[in-house]
């Protein structure tokens, strides 16, 4: 009862319900006004009026979706009726909006007439790009279905059917891979004849399994040929020759067991009686034919799905429509064919086999996931599902002809949907895209770390990055073994290195004016840490970047780097700024790292260091000088220091636009911006320099953590030679980020 009732206040608190209407265009202004309504709305009209493909240019129909029931099968709650439904249609408008960017309008119809259904939905044609059809019941949902299909030149596809059979497929084809059968030889067994039982069938006998090794049940058991009590069209398909008639006849000796029914239904000795290695995929909600607690005390060498994501190998139809519909509205294609679901499963299947990115495992609970019996199928929060299954969705509709809008360029419509997932992705894919064309060597102080390593055997295969690792040879073998990761970089261990002896006759030159005798520099280059020795990589020219500090603390790391490579001599510091991303804005803050309390001379470094930074990135900077007055309202010693500083950079950078002493509020707010005429910021700045790092540091940490901003950094400004820091939390694909920033920094130096 407490989660039903957490649920109703979810579901009632703030604005009722789920969804709502968000304006794309401004409409501000009387301007605004006559533009998107009257007079200025009937140019697009007359446009689409003359070439009905207008309207994927002009509205929104491109990218908006009709969730379409009439609430006969909601849930595993049977026929609630339209109303009711509602909260469910609702629901799955957030899923489609949350992981794939697609709008939808949930449409409950008060009727249980086919034709009525199938009437309305083909009215509705000019006003959505797809129809996903939810919670009908069958067999009524098989007409419905095959008849828009038929009559309308949009996708239309119900996901109780097709989606739990593109994810079970994907599933069973790797579980088959785990146990070695060939899905020609299986006999499997299908509890349930409705919606989604007829489409997992037909899907699987698609992929190779022989209908002759199918076996279908329904209520009143195997459906046979010459059945006449309860048959349809639909179940007809299924009859087969056989001598069983019960679930319990035909799951012996089955290698696979699919259902699509009703909690209970598989019993431990049905699952006792299977052949070796069986596999079930128990998938009625909320409670599954059998739990994996009940199957595995009868067998130890069963693997099993569920429709729970409190067990594992989740069938969860999220995994399929919104990226589905994704790539057939980017395709634009005309309907959702075989062929396109065909690609959807191979695409899951082969994701799951992939390695598990960390970010991954932080959405559940830093649980690992490795392909395996307890991991065959993506989990829903899997960032890469939208990337791999988007992408074949289109693909196939090209190859089978129903694509209307070709996509030309499948590397670049890839970066699209990452951008899609963030303003992050978009920016990170720039920096990529730099880093890839000029690879450069980097050096990894810290190579025993399994995270490293990970990220290592990324940076390689997709060309980011020349890594180095540095680190007892040995440890590092095994963990690469352990990890299953063939990789083929440089290995270098300080206690056997030839380079050992070298770089410690650099470093005691280097230092002993400043204390430092030939055994102590032998022995920092010995340490554990491995800063010293990485330094000295980067400053002898065998490494043309260091990225380090995921097993140290930062003054561990910074200090080493400082004492080896060192500021540039003109500058009068080192500085470090945070790229704060937002869901549709970027802001660059310095310095967040590096600096207590700077002088003028040192603002003005970390805001013109800064902008070079962001320029590499194709944004044009505009700075603002950030205090607690407002262009003069309080004298102070701090807010003279700040004034200062912009002479300085007006001096040195006289291109760059900045302003100030200004409020944060007045540096990123149009309306209170322009209020201030005279200032060079027309427009909010992206660049915003604190007057201290205290300021500086509790800000991004405070956005990061209550503003929803993800945070990239720190990124170090004014080293001699590249080097880069690390944090203790950062993943995998954090740390793919930081090696990509090492090394457009090296490309530039």
């Amino acid at each position: 009862m407490a989660k039903f009732k957490n649920s109703l206040e979810y579901h009632a608190s703030g604005r009722k319900g789920k969804i709502e209407v968000v304006a794309t265009k401004p409409c501000q202004t009387a301007e605004d006004l006559s533009l998107a309504y009257s007079p200025g709305v009937a140019e697009p009209c007359l446009a689409i009026q003359k070439n009905p493909e207008y309207a994927y240019t002009y509205t929104a129909k491109g990218n908006l979706i009709a969730v379409v029931s009439n609430g006969t099968a909601v849930l595993g709650l049977g026929n609630l009726g339209a109303l009711a439904a509602k909260p469910v249609m609702e629901g799955k408008g957030i899923l489609f909006k949350r992981f794939a960017d697609i709008d939808v309008f949930d449409i409950e119809l008060n009727t249980e007439d086919p034709e009525e259904i199938i009437k309305v939905c083909q009215l509705l044609e000019p006003t959505f790009g797809g129809i996903n059809l939810e919670d009908i019941k069958a067999p009524e949902c098989f007409q419905i279905e095959e008849t828009l299909k038929k009559t309308m030149n949009i996708p239309v596809f119900h996901d109780d059917q097709h989606g739990t059979a593109i994810i079970s497929s994907a599933a069973l084809i790797n579980a088959l891979m785990l146990v070695d059968k060939k899905i020609e030889d299986i006999r499997i067994v299908v509890n349930g004849a409705g919606a989604a039982a007829n489409s997992c069938a037909k899907l699987a006998i698609a992929l190779g399994v022989k209908q002759n090794n199918m076996i279908m049940c329904d209520t009143k058991g195997v459906i046979y040929q010459g059945r006449t009590e309860g048959m349809n069209p639909y179940k007809a398909f299924f009859a087969v020759d056989t001598p069983l008639r019960t679930l319990e006849e035909a799951a012996a000796g089955a290698d696979v067991l699919f259902g699509l029914s009703v909690k209970g239904a598989f019993t431990p000795e049905m699952v006792a009686g299977m052949a070796p290695n069986p596999i079930i995929f128990a998938m009625a909600n909320p409670d599954p034919e059998i739990t994996p607690e009940e199957a595995q005390s009868v067998r130890n060498d069963v693997i099993i799905a569920t429709g729970r994501s409190d067990y594992p190998n989740q069938v969860n139809n999220i995994l399929g429509f919104p990226f589905i519909f994704r790539g057939a509205l980017d395709a634009r294609a005309s309907c959702i064919n075989e062929e396109m679901k065909l690609a959807a499963v191979l695409a899951l299947a082969k994701l799951a086999r992939e390695e598990c990115p960390d970010s991954v495992s932080k959405a559940y609970g830093n649980e690992k996931f490795v392909f395996g019996p307890r991991y065959i199928i993506p989990k829903p929060f899997d960032p890469r599902v939208l990337l791999r299954v988007a992408p074949a969705i289109a693909q196939a509709a090209m190859d089978s002809g129903v694509a209307r809008q070709p996509i030309e360029n499948m590397a670049k419509y890839v970066e699209h949907l990452e951008a899609l997932q963030g303003k992050s992705k978009e920016v990170m894919r720039t920096i990529i895209n730099k880093a890839k064309s000029d690879p450069k060597k980097v050096v990894f102080p810290d190579g025993e770390n399994e995270k490293i390593l990970r990220a290592a055997q990324v940076l390689v295969e997709e060309g980011i990055a020349k890594p180095i690792l540095v680190g007892d040879q040995a440890k590092i073998a095994l963990k690469l073994a352990q990890l299953h990761i063939e990789l083929d970089v440089p290995i270098i261990d300080p206690d056997t290195s030839e380079l050992t002896a070298l770089y410690a006759q650099e470093l005691y030159r280097m230092r002993e004016r400043k204390g430092m005798t030939l055994s102590e520099a032998q022995r920092y280059l010995h340490r554990r840490s491995h800063m010293h020795f990485g330094s000295m990589m980067v400053h002898m020219g065998d490494a043309d970047s260091l990225l380090a500090g995921i097993d140290s603390s930062y003054p561990e790391t910074i200090r080493p780097a400082l004492e080896v490579i060192g500021k540039e001599k003109h500058l009068s510091s080192v500085h470090g700024f945070h790229m704060m991303v937002f869901k549709k804005d970027i802001f660059f803050l310095a310095d967040t790292s590096v600096t207590i309390d700077p002088t003028a001379e040192e603002l003005a470094e970390t805001a013109i260091l800064t902008a070079a930074k962001v320029r590499m990135l194709d944004i044009e900077p505009r700075i603002a000088m950030l205090s607690f007055s407002n262009f003069g309202t309080v004298r102070a010693p701090q807010t003279t220091k700040i004034s200062r500083a912009i002479e300085l950079i007006n001096e040195r950078a006289p291109e760059l636009v900045v302003d100030g002493e200004m409020h944060a509020d007045t540096a990123v707010v149009q309306e209170i911006m322009e209020g201030f005429s005279f200032s060079k910021l027309t427009s909010p700045a992206n660049i915003l320099i604190f007057p201290d790092l205290n300021s500086g540091n509790i800000c991004y940490k405070l956005l990061q953590h209550l503003g929803g901003a993800e945070a990239i950094g720190p990124v170090l400004m004014g080293m001699c030679k590249p080097v880069h820091v690390l944090q203790h939390n950062d993943d995998v694909a954090g740390i793919i980020n930081m090696a990509a920033i090492a090394v457009v920094d090296a490309q530039g130096s």
